[in-house]
């Protein structure tokens, strides 16, 4: 199994820190965030991913070149920012079986690895972390569409009415078939094309979908405040 990493972000809410360099090189503890996202993928015992790739590229592609330890790298590249769906899609021509897909921007201590044996026993389709959040968060970016016993049956992103507290957890893995699947949708109200959207149809057209809820944390690093939470969270977890 390969993972997408998706790393093309501006991060404009961390300027003046990204007015020259991409988002996921801001360093917190010692290191990029993309590194720590390297490393989790390690962690799950992957040894191939695809970087989606954008704003100033170049010192991603030069800082780590085709490998990072063990974790042998490939890059696609979005030249324009439409969305997480739209990013997944260019990295297209490298996959061609089931992925992890990552936010690159994201730092994640929890349990992926056990995400993806789930994975592998229950032979899903589909398979992702879910947390329960707080309603005013559920409206904040994709949430579970649940059936009467509580089996996820589609994801809707932002709704101003949430269909329930249950969330995934930034983290999914899809089939293939998630390529076309990015290729169809819509523009979101924001304009974006949604990832979460994406998987929403391949749900209903009948692929299957397993959770696991998630352990641990992960944080999406997003303004300064997010930097230095993290920064504390992980030299505690380190002294």
């Amino acid at each position: 199994m390969k993972a997408i990493i998706l790393a093309a972000g501006e991060g404009t809410r961390l300027r003046p820190r990204t007015e020259t360099k991409p988002k996921p090189m801001v360093e917190v503890a010692g290191k990029p965030i993309l590194e720590h996202c390297f490393e989790t993928v390690l962690d799950c015992g992957i040894t191939e991913a695809v970087v989606v790739v954008g704003y100033e590229k170049g010192q991603i592609i030069d800082r780590y070149g085709d490998s990072h330890r063990s974790l042998a790298l490939t890059y696609a590249e979005q030249p324009e920012r439409k969305g997480l769906a739209h990013a997944v899609s260019m990295a297209e021509p490298y996959v061609d079986a089931d992925c992890l897909i990552l936010n690159g921007d994201n730092i994640y201590r929890g349990n992926l690895s056990e995400v993806l044996s789930r994975h592998r026993e229950t032979d899903a389709d589909i398979t992702f972390p879910v947390e329960e959040v707080s309603p005013e968060r559920a409206k904040q970016g994709a949430v579970c569409e649940l059936d009467a016993h509580g089996n996820v049956v589609g994801l809707v992103e932002k709704p101003e009415t949430p269909p329930s507290t249950l969330v995934p957890a930034a983290a999914y893995v899809v089939p293939p078939e998630i390529f076309p699947s990015c290729e169809i949708v819509r523009p979101s109200e924001r304009g974006e094309y949604e990832l979460p959207d994406a998987i929403d149809t391949l749900i209903n057209s009948g692929y299957t979908v397993e959770t696991v809820p998630f352990r641990g944390w992960k944080a999406n690093i997003n303004t300064e405040t997010d930097l230095e939470r993290v920064h504390e969270r992980l030299s505690e977890r380190d002294r």
